[in-house]
């Protein structure tokens, strides 16, 4: 999967919590996610310079929110994980098996989330 494609898949399933994401289709997200905060960053600055919090970047965190959780929840069901897992993330530590998840290889066969999406 490209990275146009990733970011436009992760958007048509804007909550759409069933179903395996590739790994690809995961990092490329999140790629976008982080170059997109990281250009609103200094335009907050430069457009707000009196503001304690960027209104463009909260803008486009709350326009990702439901996205970045349903493709964490996607990628956690490829592994046959559940997506609740997620949770870990509030507990700063569980943030480590996360990341392990994240980065592992799918399951190759059907699991019971469905097919390989590779396939």
């Amino acid at each position: 999967m490209t990275f146009g494609e990733s970011i436009s898949t992760c958007f048509k399933k804007y909550v759409d919590f069933n179903g395996r994401a590739t790994r690809s289709e995961f990092w490329f997200f999140t790629l976008f996610c982080w170059i997109v905060s990281f250009i609103l960053l200094p335009l907050d600055i430069a457009i707000f310079p009196y503001q304690d919090w960027g209104p463009l970047g909260t803008a486009f965190s709350l326009a990702i929110f439901f996205p970045s959780i349903a493709v964490g929840s996607r990628r956690l069901h490829d592994s046959n994980y559940s997506g609740w897992l997620q949770l870990l993330a509030i507990t700063i530590i569980g943030l480590i098996p996360l990341l392990i998840w994240f980065i592992q290889k799918g399951d190759i066969e059907d699991n019971r989330f469905g097919s390989d999406p590779l396939r």
